[in-house]
């Protein structure tokens, strides 16, 4: 079925529908990722964006139970150079347009997904519109123009948890326990609030492979509550929006500084910027992808990482005196990382947890741990 592609600059594309055979709108942006669209398309931090994949070949390995980040696709839209609709893997349920379909997701194939990539990396991430409805040209880059801007989108009350809950899956995969987990646990376990503002499942189950035992809160779960639960640490986790938009989860945070550890990756990294005075920005066109590369300040090694965001932390608007940049982005120069110089509290902007992406940065997990452990030695 024919469908098209504009964009809120008036270029459209022509291609073929998969998926649900529908209308939707939203911030286009692009993955560089190879593998893992199973992922990426389950990632609560898509919301709002229709996601273009650079790889140019989509679907062949089919949709399985076991690659979720969540319970449902949360993408608003998928774009892809070409849509495999044969599939061949033995975990395998679904082919990906069933799958799309059956969650009433819409996906345009035949896409020229290069020459889109290079107009949003010049231009920057913009609307777009994805429809089979309508297929004049002029209508649709109108209702592009029209549809809501990501800056000032507070998202994460569209995809957190409506009611607190706990979790206690470890992760499956040969990858369970990372050697320096083995040394940090000793049967110790750790009681941890995880703030949801979008999370992906991998990060619970890294978590809790790490020996935490977790409950998960909504997004604007007050920080009292937190405090008379007394976790031993504070997880924000990643999420979709602008993050300046999410002023309660900012407001609790403040409250939870010096009185817990905290941990914060992703949105996570951005709320908790904001708590301690500093400011966030929108990228051009964000980083999604894979393969970053992000040196480590601390110890100056460089750490290939799985990232998507589409705001940053601006450095320079944090109290040097306070707060330690960690880890800055080699790609563009952008922060990546930073940990308060007295208080047990730090962050990154990528995903230690990847799914899809490397497991450069799992010791993440474990600094958590050790960090609740030496707050729990202190308070005896």
């Amino acid at each position: 079925m024919k469908a098209k592609l504009a964009l809120e600059n008036g270029i459209v594309f022509i291609g073929e529908a998969f998926g649900s055979a529908s209308e939707v709108t939203g911030e286009v942006v692009f993955n560089t990722s190879l593998t893992g669209y199973q992922e990426i398309l389950t990632d609560p931090s898509y919301a709002g964006q229709i996601v273009t994949m650079t790889y140019p070949l989509i679907g062949n390995y089919g949709v399985n139970l076991e690659d979720m980040e969540s319970v449902k696709p949360q993408v608003a839209g998928f774009i892809v150079k070409e849509y495999f609709d044969f599939f061949s893997n033995f975990r395998a349920k679904s082919s990906l347009g069933n799958w799309l379909a059956q969650h009433a997701v819409m996906g345009i194939e035949g896409v020229d997904t290069r020459m889109l990539t290079k107009i949003i990396r010049t231009t920057g991430a913009m609307r777009g519109i994805i429809s089979v409805r309508d297929l004049d040209n002029e209508s649709l880059v109108s209702k592009a123009q029209s549809s809501p801007e990501m800056a000032g989108r507070d998202l994460a009350t569209a995809v957190t948890t409506s009611k607190p809950y706990t979790w206690n899956q470890i992760d499956k995969t040969p990858f369970t326990l990372a050697p320096q987990a083995k040394s940090k646990l000793n049967g110790q376990q750790w009681n941890v609030i995880v703030y949801d503002y979008g999370v992906k499942l991998n990060i619970l189950r890294r978590l809790t492979s790490y020996g935490c035992n977790l409950t998960v809160v909504p997004a604007s779960f007050s920080a009292d509550e937190v405090l008379e639960m007394d976790p031993d640490g504070v997880f924000l986790s990643n999420g979709p929006g602008d993050p300046a938009a999410v002023k309660y989860a900012i407001q609790n945070i403040k409250k939870l500084i010096g009185k817990k550890p905290i941990f914060g990756i992703c949105l996570g990294h951005q709320l908790l910027g904001l708590a301690l005075g500093g400011k966030t920005f929108k990228l051009k066109f964000g980083h999604r992808g894979a393969n970053h590369p992000v040196k480590n300040l601390l110890t100056g090694g460089i750490e290939i990482t799985a990232q998507n965001h589409g705001f940053a932390v601006d450095p320079d608007s944090l109290d040097s005196s306070q707060i330690e940049v960690t880890h800055v982005n080699l790609n563009d120069g952008t922060n990546e990382g930073f940990r308060h110089r007295d208080l047990p509290i730090f962050c990154v902007q990528y995903h230690p947890e990847a799914s899809p992406g490397p497991h450069d940065s799992d010791y993440l997990f474990a600094r958590f741990v050790e960090m609740m452990k030496k707050e729990r030695v202190a308070v005896g």
